[in-house]
């Protein structure tokens, strides 16, 4: 999935980043509402992470314009405020879940998952192309018989274009797609991702189904 994590701690910020991006996430980190304001009007989100007490516009706040707005992914808000009345307000304006600070990390990835079970891209734990499996919560890739581990970035690539499969993805939608919002990838590292995503294609005997359109970009195609 691709998360927004508005956080304006960064103690919390950055460890909290780490941990969702090493279970296959792209997230995208924020340190303010206002930041947070402009990325909601730039990209689409399967999930966001709002802290309730952010400088300049609220989570609270973003979630209410994010809903009026007509998105429907889900939205966890983080807070230290633990009263009835608060979760309450946060509900009403349109979060669906709650997560009271301080809070472990394996609660916070378990909510992610049963969120990501509410999100639009939802299809179920396993991605499927023919008999090309992709695992989504263990990163492994498995066909007949095969079952490879894959690295996140890996693994990033692949339920992109299992989520896309038969259409010729560009280098600049793989960027887009892949990378968080203020990074951009060396002028190769594309290309020498999907020669990796090859070779671990090439372990379940399906290396040739990723193919490169010159010019234009790569698709994956199951083969006859």
């Amino acid at each position: 999935m691709r998360i927004l994590l508005v956080e304006d701690d960064l103690t919390q910020l950055r460890p909290l980043q780490g941990a969702l991006s090493k279970v296959g996430h792209i997230v995208d980190g924020a340190e303010d509402g206002e930041i947070a304001q402009w990325l909601m009007q730039q990209r689409n989100y399967d999930l966001l992470i709002l802290d309730w007490m952010l400088p300049k516009v609220s989570g609270v706040s973003l979630c209410q314009q994010y809903r009026q707005a007509g998105k429907t992914s889900p939205v966890l808000i983080l807070t230290a405020k633990d009263a009835i009345l608060d979760k309450v307000s946060a509900l009403d304006v349109g979060a669906d879940d709650y997560l009271v600070k301080p809070f472990s990390l394996l609660e916070l990835l378990a909510r992610v998952r049963a969120l990501g079970r509410r999100a639009p891209i939802w299809q179920g734990e396993t991605l499927e192309l023919a008999d090309l499996q992709l695992h989504l919560n263990t990163l492994t890739l498995k066909r007949q018989e095969f079952t490879v581990q894959l690295s996140v970035r890996e693994f990033q690539l692949l339920e992109y274009f299992l989520r896309h499969p038969r259409q010729v993805l560009t280098h600049d939608q793989i960027e887009h797609a892949l990378w968080e919002w203020n990074t951009k990838p060396d002028s190769k590292a594309i290309a020498m991702l999907v020669h990796r995503l090859r070779q671990r294609l090439q372990m379940v005997k399906a290396e040739d189904w990723l193919q490169t359109v010159y010019g234009m970009g790569y698709r994956l195609v199951a083969s006859e």
